[in-house]
C-alpha cells in the first residue's frame, strides 16, 4: 500500500506525535498511531485501503480512544 509521500502529510503525522505522543494509555497510543497514518494516507479512501491491507494479514485495526 502507498501512501502519500509529501512533507505536508509528513508534517501532518509528525505534530500528531509531538502533540500526543506522550500520552500514557494504550488506547491513546492506539489512537495516536491511527491519526498518523490518516495524516500519512491523505485521504479516507486511501486511509481505508491500507486499513483492509492491513487486516488481510489476519490483524484487526484499532483506532484507538482519544484523550
Amino acid at each position: 500500500m502507498t501512501v502519500k509521500k509529501d512533507s505536508e502529510h509528513i508534517n501532518a503525522a509528525l505534530k500528531v506525535a509531538y502533540r500526543y505522543g506522550s500520552i500514557d494509555g494504550a488506547h491513546y497510543k492506539m489512537w495516536v498511531i491511527d491519526q498518523m497514518v490518516r495524516a500519512l494516507c491523505g485521504d479516507e479512501e486511501t486511509y481505508q485501503a491500507w486499513i483492509r491491507e492491513y487486516e488481510k494479514a489476519d490483524y484487526e485495526w484499532d483506532g484507538g480512544i482519544k484523550p
